[in-house]
């Protein structure tokens, strides 16, 4: 069995909608765009939810890296 590396997960996240929480306990729901060296990440069509709730449509946003605590699929 092969570990992947955080890099390996997040570079198959690109073209894919995900759930990214924030330190600051806000939701994130896109698709990653883009990421870099830092984890920064490009979400497009970028939603902020509030427990499971729509609260505002973000558009594309860029997301510092250490701001997140987890990012998964959706």
């Amino acid at each position: 069995m092969t570990q992947e590396r955080p890099f390996d997960l997040i570079n198959k996240s690109i073209g894919q909608q995900v759930m990214i929480r924030l330190k600051n306990g806000i939701d994130i729901r896109g698709k990653v765009v883009s990421f870099d060296a830092h984890m920064n990440i490009v979400i497009e069509n970028a939603e902020e939810l509030h427990e499971g709730n729509l609260r505002a449509k973000l558009g594309t946003i860029l997301l510092r890296g250490g701001n997140i605590i987890f990012l998964s699929p959706v």
